[in-house]
């Protein structure tokens, strides 16, 4: 949930060779924009290379992208706006949290009970956008010296083109307020809203032991899945990540010990792990590959996996609070509130492998949700990939972490596990 450093080390295949590039087919939501993206929303993958799934025709396209200029553009604005409020398209921006609260409590924009008012930042950056990502050789290729400063210019450039936005939380276990009839601990709530909580009592005594949390919490959050979404005929939990800010142990990455470490950031900016192209294609990798999958081993042929895929599959991810969560909530947005918006792509750069997460500018009417207080039996459940297309059913939800202006900056984080899934039927 915290996805941008998740996205890189879990979403799309990472630096493993795979042997030949999967091309997904583009499935767009129906009644929804084309992304906005390159190629027309094509994956990279179908501009392979002598086996390199496309990675060289992406970083050519960053460098194109970059030397238009239309990056340095938006930066010029932001930087060159007079100080206070910054009028964008998408109503006022703000460059930091602190002018976005003082705007807040000024206009006393107020939220409804169990809600919250706060700044969100969103992208205010309308191009698809590239993160090369730290395995990749171009950054120990003494030939390559030039473009890597460049492309590493245009990372930290990347996250100066977000500004915050007032946003009102919506208490999510009042979803039945605004959506009379619907609980929020119901598969109905996650195919309208793409959000729902469900309850856990976990016998997994030590979170920060990943051997304990794949042995003992994987098989429950499966069970869990498989109660959750009637006909669902298998869940695959295949990795999680631990958040803890103040943990003062080895937060050390060992992925070839199935170990994700202990994350020290949240997430800061509005967006989702997966898209149209790489929720299929991180599906296919886990059971033809079995590509950094965390839990029970998947070998299909690709034959299998192609009938597995045929039938309806989603991505859910879920967190569950180690104690009650005080400061750096996460929140998710619901459905319905940005269906007919286009998400704009960013393209993670591997060296045999495109991955790709998406992007959504400000919405004043996007319909967000927050767990005040959540407790360690609460999981919250979020959909980052629905195969089904046609409109009927969410496609994703998206997400942040966010600071809570009512709670002190200094009161403890929040200490929580997310694992990540798919569910077949």
């Amino acid at each position: 949930m915290d996805g941008l450093k998740d996205s890189e080390n879990h979403v799309a295949a990472d630096s493993e060779t795979v042997s030949s590039a999967y091309v997904p087919p583009l499935q767009l939501t129906k009644g929804q924009p084309a992304p906005i993206a390159a190629n027309g929303g094509l994956s990279y993958m179908s501009f392979e290379r002598d086996g390199d799934s496309g990675t060289a025709a992406a970083i050519e396209a960053a460098l194109a992208q970059i030397a238009k200029g239309e990056g340095q553009r938006v930066l010029d604005m932001i930087d060159n706006a007079p100080p206070g409020p910054i009028e964008t398209k998408w109503g006022l921006g703000f460059r930091s949290f602190e002018e976005c609260v003082a705007y807040i409590r000024e206009n006393s924009i107020e939220a409804p009970e169990g809600g919250l008012a706060l700044p969100l930042p969103y992208t205010v950056y309308e191009e698809p956008t590239y993160s090369i990502v730290t395995s990749n050789a171009i950054w120990r290729d003494p030939s390559r010296a030039a473009d890597a400063k460049v492309l590493r210019k245009e990372e930290e450039d990347t996250r100066r083109r977000n500004l915050y936005f007032p946003q009102v939380m919506r208490d999510a276990r009042r979803i039945e307020e605004y959506h009379p009839g619907l609980s929020p601990s119901s598969p109905e709530s996650m195919d309208q809203l793409g959000v729902s909580l469900a309850h856990l009592e976990t016998t997994c005594g030590n979170f920060y032991d990943s051997g304990e949390v794949e042995r003992v919490f994987y098989p429950e959050i499966e069970k869990l899945l498989l109660d959750f979404f009637p006909g669902a005929t298998d869940a695959l939990v295949y990795n999680h990540d631990i958040f803890d800010k103040d943990y003062e142990g080895d937060r050390t990455e060992d992925q070839d010990n199935k170990n994700p470490g202990v994350n020290a950031r949240y997430a800061n900016l509005v967006h989702n792990d997966l898209n149209d192209n790489s929720g299929r294609v991180r599906c296919r990798e886990l059971l033809t590959k079995n590509l950094r999958n965390f839990g029970r081993e998947q070998h299909h042929t690709e034959a299998e996996a192609d009938a597995k895929m045929s039938k309806r599959f989603m991505s859910i991810n879920l967190a569950k609070p180690m104690e009650t969560v005080q400061q750096f909530p996460f929140v998710l947005c619901a459905w319905p509130s940005f269906a007919d918006q286009p998400y704009i792509n960013n393209y993670r750069v591997y060296d045999d492998r495109v991955g790709e997460t998406t992007r959504f500018t400000h919405r004043p009417e996007h319909e967000w949700y927050w767990v005040p207080q959540q407790t360690p039996t609460e999981v919250s459940m979020l959909k980052c990939y629905d195969s089904v297309s046609d409109g009927s059913v969410s496609r994703w939800s998206f997400h942040t972490a966010c600071i809570d202006p009512t709670v002190p900056l200094d009161a403890p984080c929040r200490k929580n596990i997310v694992v990540r899934s798919y569910v077949f039927f």
